[in-house]
């Protein structure tokens, strides 16, 4: 049995995400949880809401709430969504918890005393306006390597460059929109990352299995311009994990935070804490600590391509720099950009679909399907009303739905509610097991290598052999002139209604369910080929047909939700 540790990017706190955010990090990661749960290995799923920072400040405000309230508030809102939609951590947990307050106050002193933290006085930009000193994503301007007018302090989204606020062309506060800016001098911590450049480089060369976008990312980062830079750990904040060198205080540092892309890849380890601490589980060290037992752990993060930056280069300079035993990650799934119908997701302006919108409209397996089948892996993905009804109704409706009400219905009314026991299997049945052993081998092979999009199209080719069967062999037809034969066809039938069920969990796994439960079956077990797979469920075994799986959408519907997600968010 494997053991599998997976992490996927946490979401930040100050929102409600779009679709997305979903298809970018958390849903593949699920995916690829519940599969290796399925396949029998041993499997530590972890994700938290990100807390910390400028954008949670003003989120709160905003909606009149204590920061701290608003972010317990909002964890479960989003904890609840990440439910509707069947993401199964193992712990949902927070950046704000006292497990990540004091794991990055340790790993801060670890640093220093490893002479990678550099104190250094800096000016930085201050807002008249606002009445405080502007993170560096709270000032905008025109990047001066692209020309992009949206480009932030800290990182163009255009050319992903990484900037300085003042490399900014006419910088503008993002809070109110001032130009009346000036810049002061403070001080502030900086991670020598600069000095690790050889060593995150080595590291990142020996990963020859990473995707092209992860690896072409990072390297970028470490060899275009001037390399590596050192980055700025903390930030002028009241909101955030306060600055501390392990438990003691740092003197000049009173008053300051830890900037939050320091401390929020951090929760993932505090994460596995606050799993234990909340009786989940007991060791917490033997998915983390290589000392404790987790080199034999394959540690798989999930992320979208703009958070590669921070998970390939600072994240494992802290881990390394640290100097302990830290597990580092041993694959990354790093994804492009699902676009909306024509343009971008919106969270300002609401436009697309939101995730709490998305589950009062249908329920989750719809949407599960449609994203992970269409996922941004190779390049950006765009999600239209067209080919969300169009997929839905032919895939989950005409396919998989269809076949399931087919072969019950008839079964029931030649046969009654149990599994005929009549009949053997002939040359057409010998065939599709056949064909039906590549296809598995094929699904498991994507799945293993985590070629999503793959694997859907080989799951949906399984529904689709199974459909070409019946529409083939036509049991209503030979059971005028076979009975026998018509009821090993419709045995056949049955038992493939498990299998689907089995090899569909990970993707829909409501409607497996469904499946399951009409065959009054808890036998979840992996096939080990399609034969015995195929004989789970044996004659005289009771099943009840389900009501219908997927109701097609309507143009009707269509039309309506195109509309209402089009533009302004109440």
């Amino acid at each position: 049995m494997a053991r599998h540790l997976i992490t996927s990017a946490i979401p930040y706190i100050n929102g409600i995400k779009h679709l997305g955010n979903l298809v970018g990090s958390q849903l593949p990661a699920d995916l690829y949880a519940r599969y290796q749960r399925a396949r029998g290995n041993e499997v530590l799923f972890l994700c938290a809401t990100d807390e910390h920072g400028t954008p949670a400040e003003l989120a709160a405000a905003k909606a009149g709430q204590p920061v701290a309230e608003f972010c317990a508030d909002m964890h479960a809102t989003q904890a609840k969504i990440a439910d509707g939609f069947r993401l199964s951590f193992d712990h949902f947990g927070r950046s704000s918890s006292p497990q990540n307050h004091a794991l990055t106050q340790h790993f801060a002193g670890r640093l220093a005393d490893a002479g990678l933290i550099e104190e250094v006085s800096e000016k930085q930009v201050y807002s008249n306006a606002d009445g405080r000193f502007l993170p560096d994503r709270y000032i905008e301007g025109t990047c001066p390597n692209c020309g992009y007018d949206g480009a932030r302090g800290d990182q163009c989204e255009n050319c992903t460059k990484q900037l300085d606020p003042t490399d900014l062309i006419n910088p503008r506060s993002a809070i109110s929109g001032s130009t009346d800016l000036e810049v002061r001098e403070t001080k502030h911590l900086y991670l020598r990352q600069s000095q690790m450049r050889d060593q995150l480089n080595a590291w990142i060369d020996s990963k020859s299995d990473w995707p092209i976008l992860t690896t072409s990312i990072a390297k970028k980062w470490l060899n275009d311009g001037d390399g590596l830079q050192d980055r700025g750990i903390t930030r002028d904040l009241a909101w955030g994990v306060p600055v501390k060198r392990g438990a003691e205080d740092w003197p000049g540092m009173e008053g300051k935070v830890f900037y939050v892309w320091f401390d929020a890849p951090i929760e993932y380890i505090a994460c596995a804490q606050e799993w234990r601490d909340a009786g989940k589980g007991s060791d917490w060290e033997r998915w983390w600590r290589t000392d404790k037992g987790a080199d034999d752990v394959r540690y798989t993060q999930f992320m979208g391509k703009d958070n590669v930056p921070f998970h390939t280069l600072s994240f494992p300079a802290t881990i390394l720099g640290s100097g302990e035993d830290w597990k580092l990650v041993d694959y990354i799934k790093s994804f492009n950009y699902l676009n909306y119908d024509g343009g971008q997701f919106s969270t300002s302006k609401g436009r697309g679909v939101f995730q709490d919108q998305a589950l009062d409209i249908l329920p989750a397996d719809y949407w599960r399907w449609w994203l992970l089948s269409h996922v941004p892996e190779s390049s950006d993905t765009e999600f239209t009303w067209e080919t969300f009804q169009q997929d839905v109704n032919k895939d989950l409706a005409d396919v998989l739905g269809n076949f399931v009400s087919r072969i019950t219905k008839f079964c029931r009314s030649k046969f009654g509610e149990e599994v005929p026991s009549a009949g053997t299997f002939g040359p057409a049945e010998e065939a599709l097991i056949a064909d039906l052993d590549r296809r598995i081998a094929a699904y498991q092979s994507h799945m293993d290598a985590i070629e999503i999009r793959k694997a859907a199209g080989e799951l949906r080719a399984i529904w689709v052999a199974g459909n070409e069967y019946l529409q083939s062999a036509a049991p209503w037809s030979t059971f005028k002139t076979d009975p026998d034969m018509a009821a090993a066809q419709v045995r056949l039938g049955l038992n493939l209604i498990r299998l689907y069920a089995v090899l569909s969990a990970p993707f829909i796994p409501d409607a497996a369910q469904t499946m399951m439960t009409a065959m009054q079956s808890d036998d979840w077990s992996w096939p080990s080929d399609a034969a015995t797979a195929l004989a789970a469920l044996p004659g005289g075994h009771a099943f009840t047909v389900p009501d219908v799986m997927f109701t097609k959408i309507t143009d009707d519907q269509h039309a309506d939700w195109q509309t209402r997600f089009s533009g302004t968010r109440d």
